[in-house]
């Protein structure tokens, strides 16, 4: 006699494998290309969170440093971190170029290497977000935050612009099986999980970022060659079906362009989370 619903054992998942595939997606093309026309979304995090001037500051995947920057130029003490050296590389560069003191440390979202209650503030734009292990990554930006302290995201919401592409980049490339959505994170509900109650809710702000290319010809090609999970994807497939994903891309740029003026104009949702550590 057979059971007519058998259970089926959930998939092993090994992280591990995941961060280290995700570490080379990250360090291929040139996310900085891409990054440095996100640098608003770092300003209005640091406006949002509200921060304060001589405060220390903890950077988390920060890429080639928007939000690092932008609370360095409110002259806080900011450690900015990213486990893709290549990128803090460009951070550096740019620091340099504003002489702005900044400490740049390659290190892993999900085990950063700070004490206890170090920072006065932890901050992450569409960073951490990606993390395989979400929930660790999310306990590590609590565990180095100070009691009182703020915990700042920008992250991309599942229905907008860009949790579009990763669905589409998903239907041609599907993802490990057993993984929640980097979009999660751009939930009300993915933040609750994620942070429980170790935190407050001090701000969930919807708000669009602006992709401005000079069409959508000119932004397949910028993410193409330069933005990781992108540039990945096209390499995984053979002709017939990076020429399918381009179709799918255009089709959505097409549906998101905003601009009547042959440019493209796509905004694309993201929240603003400000959260508070219970002390």
């Amino acid at each position: 006699m057979s059971l007519a619903n058998p259970v089926q054992a959930a998939p092993i998942v090994d992280l591990e494998a995941i961060k280290a595939k995700q570490q080379a997606t990250w360090g291929s093309g040139d996310y900085a290309v891409i990054g440095t026309t996100l640098q608003i979304v770092g300003e209005q995090l640091c406006e949002t969170a509200n921060l304060v001037s001589g405060s220390t500051v903890l950077d988390v995947a920060a890429g080639n440093g928007n939000a690092t920057l932008a609370a360095a130029r409110r002259f806080c003490q900011v450690t900015s971190t990213d486990y893709v050296g290549t990128l803090l590389e460009r951070g550096s560069q740019r620091a340099e170029a504003e002489r702005l003191k900044i400490d740049f440390q390659v290190a892993d979202a999900e085990n950063l290497p700070f004490d206890n209650d170090s920072y006065d503030a932890v901050i992450s734009t569409y960073g951490v977000m990606f993390t395989p292990n979400q929930a660790q990554a999310a306990a590590e930006m609590v565990r180095v935050c100070r009691p009182g302290g703020t915990i700042a995201l920008a992250n991309w919401t599942p229905e907008g612009f860009i949790g579009q592409v990763f669905k589409c980049i998903g239907k041609h490339v599907p993802p490990a099986a057993g993984l929640n959505p980097p979009s999660r994170w751009g939930t009300e509900a993915g933040i609750e999980q994620l942070f429980g109650n170790a935190v407050d809710v001090v701000a969930f702000k919807r708000r669009d970022f602006n992709f401005r290319y000079c069409s959508a010809e000119h932004f397949l090609d910028i993410f193409r060659r330069y933005y990781g999970p992108i540039h990945k994807a096209f390499a995984a497939l053979d002709e017939a079906g990076a020429r399918a994903l381009e179709a799918d891309f255009k089709a959505l740029l097409a549906e998101g362009n905003t601009a009547t003026d042959g440019s493209l104009v796509v905004p694309s949702e993201y929240v603003e989370v400000v959260l508070r550590k219970r002390g």
